[in-house]
C-alpha cells in the first residue's frame, strides 16, 4: 500500500490519517480487529518468527487474562457480552479446545479468564459456586448501561461544518461525562459439565434474549485469595442461605394462614381486614363499647383544659409581671441592704467559711 497516497475526504495521507511511522522499515500495521489500525513495533520485526508471533497475538482470537479489578472492568464488564472462565487450576487440553471453539463460534462475545487458585471474585456469592481446587467455573455478563470511558459531547451542525472546513475548535474537557457502569450476571450450574454443548447453549440463550440475567447492584472485585477473605466469603454465603431459608419459611407460613382462612391473598387490604376483625373480637370479649362522637369531643375538651392548667404554672401572667423598669429576680436571690458594705456586695457564706479555716502553720 502506498502510505503517501492522499485521501480526498480529509486531505491527509494514509500514514497521517492512521498515525503510521513510515521511518520504521518495513512499515507493517494490522487492521480489522483493532480500531484504528495498529502498527507492529520495530522490536517485533527483527526475525520472521517474531513477526509471526506478533501477528498471531494481534489477529488470533483469545481469552483476555484478568489480574485486577481495573482489567475486569475494561476487558470484560465494559463489553456488551462477556464470558468469564474461572480456572480452578491448570486446564487440560479438552477445556482449552472447548474455549477456543467457543471464541470462534461467538465473535461478538468477549472471553476472559481468571486464575481462581490465586485470585478471588467478590460480590457474586449468590450466583457463583464456592471455589474448589481443581474445579473450573463459568459466568456470563451482559452490560445494562454506562461504561468506563467518558461520554463525548454531541457536536452541533456548526461544529461539524467547522471541522470539515479545517478550522480547529477549542477543546471542552468539562463537557465530558462518565456514567456509572451497570451490568447483569448469569451463573452456570456447578453440577453441569464444562462441555462445549452446555457452554454454547448458555451463551446462545443469553445473546438471543432467552436467558434473563440478574442485575447486580455492586460490580465484582478481584482480590488476592487469602484465608481471611475465604472465611468472609463463607460467612456471607451462610447469611445469604439463611436469608433465603427464612424468606421461604415466612412464605410457607403465609400460605398456611391463607389456606386456613386467616386472610385470603396476603395483600395489604386483606391484612387490614384481618386486624379489624381481631380488634372487633377483642372488644366483644372485653365488653368494650365504642365511644360516641359526643364522648370523644368531651374527652378532647378536658384534655385541652389540663394542658392550659399545666401551661399556666410555667408561663408568666400579666398580673405577675413587675413594673416597668424594675429587674426580674427571684425572692431567694434578693440581696438586702444588710448584705452591702460601702457599695460592695459581701458574701456572708464566704465570711463564715473563712472563720472555720484553721491555721495549720
Amino acid at each position: 500500500m502506498n502510505c503517501n497516497h492522499i485521501l480526498p475526504e480529509s486531505g491527509k495521507s494514509i500514514a497521517e490519517r492512521f498515525s503510521l511511522n513510515t521511518k520504521k522499515r518495513p512499515t507493517i500495521f494490522v487492521s480489522g480487529k483493532q480500531n484504528p489500525p495498529k502498527q507492529i513495533p520495530a522490536k517485533h520485526l527483527k526475525t520472521g518468527n517474531m513477526l509471526v508471533k506478533a501477528l498471531k497475538y494481534s489477529l488470533e482470537p483469545r481469552t483476555e487474562k484478568i489480574e485486577n479489578t481495573k482489567q475486569l472492568k475494561q476487558k470484560c464488564l465494559d463489553k456488551e457480552y462477556c464470558a468469564l472462565f474461572l480456572k480452578g487450576g491448570t486446564p487440560d487440553k479438552k477445556i482449552k479446545k472447548t474455549m477456543q471453539d467457543l471464541i470462534v463460534t461467538y465473535p461478538k462475545v468477549q472471553f476472559a479468564s481468571i486464575d481462581s487458585s490465586l485470585l478471588l471474585l467478590t460480590n457474586l456469592e449468590d450466583v457463583l459456586p464456592m471455589y474448589s481446587k481443581g474445579k473450573h467455573r463459568f459466568l456470563m455478563f451482559k452490560k445494562v448501561s454506562g461504561g468506563t470511558q467518558p461520554e463525548q459531547p454531541k457536536k452541533s451542525n456548526d461544529e461539524e461544518e467547522e471541522e470539515e472546513e479545517g478550522e480547529e475548535t477549542p477543546k471542552k474537557e468539562d463537557t465530558k461525562k462518565s456514567t456509572r457502569l451497570i451490568t447483569s450476571v448469569s451463573g452456570f450450574g456447578a453440577s453441569r459439565s464444562m462441555s462445549y454443548t452446555n457452554l454454547s447453549s448458555t451463551i446462545a440463550e443469553l445473546t438471543n434474549g432467552v436467558l434473563k440475567p440478574k442485575r447486580i447492584p455492586a460490580l465484582p472485585q478481584v482480590k488476592t485469595r487469602t484465608k481471611k477473605l475465604e472465611e468472609q466469603e463463607r460467612q456471607k454465603r451462610d447469611r445469604i442461605k439463611n436469608r433465603s431459608k427464612n424468606a421461604g419459611s415466612s412464605q410457607q407460613k403465609q400460605q398456611q394462614q391463607s389456606s386456613s382462612g386467616a386472610f385470603e391473598d396476603g395483600s395489604k387490604e386483606a391484612r387490614k381486614a384481618e386486624r379489624d376483625r381481631r380488634r372487633a373480637e377483642h372488644h366483644k370479649e372485653q365488653n368494650i363499647k365504642p365511644k360516641t362522637p359526643e364522648e370523644i369531643a368531651e374527652m378532647e375538651r378536658k384534655r385541652r383544659l389540663r394542658m392550659e392548667e399545666e401551661a399556666s404554672k410555667w408561663n408568666m401572667m400579666e398580673e405577675d409581671a413587675p413594673e416597668e423598669g424594675e429587674p426580674v429576680m427571684d425572692e431567694e436571690f434578693d440581696i438586702g441592704m444588710e448584705d452591702v458594705e460601702d457599695g460592695e456586695f459581701v458574701d456572708i457564706d464566704e465570711e463564715e467559711e473563712d472563720e472555720d479555716i484553721m491555721d495549720l502553720d
